[in-house]
């Protein structure tokens, strides 16, 4: 029972994943700037990779036709999950820093910018 329940999990998972993907795809094609579109490209890559991989790990962890594998399978998952969560905040960090440093990406008009008001980035 508790197997068709993870599975069931799993796949809801793997659905909201879908749909992540699906808003940060039209992100990436509707939001008007560099920065606005490196929040859609996160959403889609946070909520598009780590959701359906915790998924595939239920769907692994619960299923019997993988026999000693499906460990193998879920826990490379989760692994690769949690490995998602960390890096891409850190990545589209670094990518909104080196475009705000170069000024190469320059919203117009700015509402707000606080490294320029602090001295700028060094």
């Amino acid at each position: 029972m508790i197997e068709y329940v993870m599975v069931v999990v799993g796949g809801a998972l793997l659905l909201i994943g879908a749909v992540c993907d699906l808003i940060g795809a039209l992100g990436m094609n509707r939001f008007p700037n560099f920065f606005v579109r490196l929040h859609a490209a996160t959403v889609g890559v946070i909520g598009g990779a780590f959701y359906p991989l915790i998924g595939a790990a239920l769907i692994a962890f619960g299923s019997e036709y993988l026999g000693t594998y499906r460990w193998f399978v879920g826990g490379c998952a989760l692994v690769s999950a949690f490995l998602i969560l960390i890096l891409a905040p850190a990545g589209s960090h670094a990518l909104a820093r080196a475009a705000h440093k170069s000024k190469t990406a320059v919203v117009t008009p700015k509402v707000a910018d606080h490294l320029e008001e602090d001295g700028g980035v060094k």
